[in-house]
């Protein structure tokens, strides 16, 4: 509700100022709230989902829906971006625009606090939740931005009392080029997520290391031999993780299962994450091969 509130109060802002002044980033980055707007409902709608939880229809939950949407982001973006870089070509092969650069500045200082104070309340929240950590992606490029713009305009404007006052014309142009190449990493980066996550990959470091932690730390303390495998995937907010022993015949009971992966759940509860433990103890050599 923070980011669907602040983006579209910025994006209102910004094609009207855009419009005023003659200038394609301001347009570009009030376009840009537009999108934020349009997927932060769709971000809000598919958190609802997702905490309903398992029903009749989907037993397993609907934990895809988070990647699904970050990729959903991460093409509309993408998309956003490719006009624009096409728009700001033609711009310079036509010569340039006429912007005014005082009342660009202005708005290029406006949208950066704001960006930057959507950023830093979203990144605090985005710890217990994907959804919100994309958001705050979203708001991070905004801010990258602005620091653009910032630079752009204001240069601009010392440029345009200048000898070199005919290359103010081509800042904004040239800045939407700019935005564009700085900021592309994050819908890449989105839709790489979407990719690693609905094919069930193995999550990062972040995520894989303390589970491989909690699974050595439990085999101590129950004194089993050293996992066959451990296997972790990520979908969503919901971890998979599957942990093979081999062992001795007669000596281990349903009850000592058990007692293990109440275990390794008791040492995996982490805020936002939601663990899918099988935890097997076999006696088939040939069971993993």
């Amino acid at each position: 509700m923070i980011s669907l509130s602040a983006a579209a109060v910025l994006s209102v802002v910004g094609i009207a100022w855009g419009l005023a002044v003659s200038s394609q980033i301001i347009l570009f980055d009030g376009l840009y709230g537009v999108i934020g707007v349009a997927l932060s409902g769709l971000t809000l709608h598919v958190s609802r989902l997702v905490k309903q939880g398992p029903t009749s229809r989907y037993p397993f939950g609907r934990e895809a829906l988070g990647p699904l949407v970050i990729g959903v982001q991460g093409l509309v973006l993408t998309g956003a971006f490719s006009f624009a870089v096409i728009d700001a070509i033609q711009i310079i092969l036509n010569g340039g625009g006429d912007t005014e650069l005082g009342a660009a500045l202005v708005y290029a200082v406006i949208a950066f606090l704001g960006s930057l104070a959507v950023w830093i309340v979203l990144r605090r929240l985005g710890d217990e939740s994907e959804l919100v950590g994309a958001e705050a992606a979203q708001w991070a490029a905004a801010v990258l931005l602005g620091v653009a713009m910032l630079i752009g305009f204001g240069t601009a404007l010392l440029l345009k009392d200048s000898q070199w006052s005919w290359l103010a014309g081509y800042v904004d142009p040239v800045l939407v080029l700019v935005a564009a190449a700085v900021v592309a990493p994050t819908p890449i980066a989105m839709l790489r997520t979407t990719m690693c996550e609905l094919l069930e990959g193995a999550p990062g470091a972040d995520i894989s290391d303390p589970v491989h932690e909690a699974v050595a730390a439990v085999t101590a303390a129950h004194g089993l031999p050293v996992p066959e495998s451990v296997l972790c995937g990520k979908l969503g907010r919901k971890i998979y993780v599957e942990v093979d022993y081999l062992v001795p015949p007669g000596i281990w009971t349903i009850s000592d299962v058990d007692l293990i992966r109440r275990d390794l759940a008791d040492r995996l509860e982490y805020p936002g994450l939601n663990f899918w433990l099988n935890v097997e103890l076999h006696t088939d050599p040939g069971w993993d091969v």
